[in-house]
């Protein structure tokens, strides 16, 4: 049986027994706020128990590494949606330790790319295009510092209303404690 088929199956005893009403919340996060976050498998329960998160209570964006890498990018723009339309009050930027993204280097990425069929003449096409695929590809390397440049991007983005407050931190993806980099309410 395939992955998604056991997905499907799961699904339909899971809605059949009614298991969602225990989820049952609205679309305005509890809490006010809206968290970027990396998409680390080690995160998916740890970062809510560690901060004391339910269902409903956060708006939650996840892509690798935590980044902002472009201030008009979907990232961005899923913040700026919560701010303005979800009630979001508050913006928390949360990378981890440890991290896939740290010290990343585009050139294996590259390569695997390669072994997996994407041709040169692709690669060409991008670089041609205006695409430093090498740059886009980049890690960070240093995540305190990946943190800090996320927050001022958010943090001073035309289109965010000033007052908000955007806060850095660092988890422990073994244990969940946090390391505070960036206070939003002092900055």
């Amino acid at each position: 049986m395939s992955i998604l088929n056991e997905i499907l199956d799961f699904n339909q005893k899971f809605v059949e027994s009614r298991e969602y009403e225990k989820y049952e919340t609205t679309k305005f996060p509890n809490k006010r706020m809206v968290i970027l976050t990396c998409m680390d498998t080690r995160l998916l329960e740890l970062l809510p128990k560690a901060l004391n998160l339910n269902n409903g209570d956060v708006k939650t964006i996840k892509n690798a590494g935590a980044l902002v890498s472009h201030p008009f990018g979907s990232i961005m723009r899923s913040i700026l949606i919560a701010v303005y339309q979800l009630k979001a009050e508050e913006v928390l930027v949360i990378a981890h330790h440890d991290c896939g993204m740290s010290g990343l280097k585009a050139e294996p990425v590259i390569e695997s790319m390669m072994s997996r069929g994407v041709t040169e003449e692709t690669f060409d096409t991008l670089n041609y295009s205006g695409i430093d695929i090498k740059k886009w590809l980049h890690g960070f390397d240093n995540v305190t510092e990946s943190v800090e440049h996320s927050v001022d991007v958010i943090r001073n983005h035309p289109l965010m209303p000033e007052g908000v407050p955007v806060h850095g931190l660092v988890i422990d993806p073994k244990t969940g404690k946090l390391d505070l980099v960036v206070d939003g309410y002092q900055s």
